[in-house]
């Protein structure tokens, strides 16, 4: 997913930033599944820090988290969450894709990728993802 105006990005070579236009069309272009709304509290941690937020979406390679602090793009973090109808919570490990300052476009947060998820976990994802989608739970 690509980094979303705000994001910190280093210009060593003396490169301007990509215009908000380039960076949303990668974004979208990159993102292999649409996203399903879902409203979950979601407890994160870093190397040093633990945080409690709620994500805003799901699809089956992660999910948007909402939050005004977060860690850098390609930050690893340790994910725990319940889904509903999930008897046990959720336990991932994945990574900082992408960063999003607040704006009219959302509020601000991060998108997280998915890179270790058990497999009874991604099953359950990718079945309450199915049933979302089905039921129009999509962003407009």
């Amino acid at each position: 997913m690509g980094e979303p105006v705000g994001s910190t990005r280093a210009a060593f070579s003396g490169d301007e930033p990509e215009p908000l236009d380039a960076v949303i069309e990668t974004e979208v272009e990159r993102r292999r599944s649409p996203r399903s709304l879902l409203v979950v509290r979601v407890a994160y941690s870093t190397v040093d820090a633990l945080f409690s937020e709620f994500s805003r979406n799901i699809n089956e390679g992660g999910l948007f988290i909402e939050t005004e602090t977060p860690p850098p793009t390609d930050t690893r973090v340790a994910l725990q969450f319940e889904l509903p109808g999930s008897e046990e919570p959720i336990q991932a490990r994945g990574r900082v894709a992408w960063i999003r300052p607040a704006s009219a476009e959302g509020p601000a947060g991060m998108g997280v990728e998915f890179e270790h998820l058990g497999s009874d976990a991604r099953r359950h994802i990718d079945a309450l993802v199915r049933r979302l989608r089905s039921a129009g739970r999509v962003p407009s």
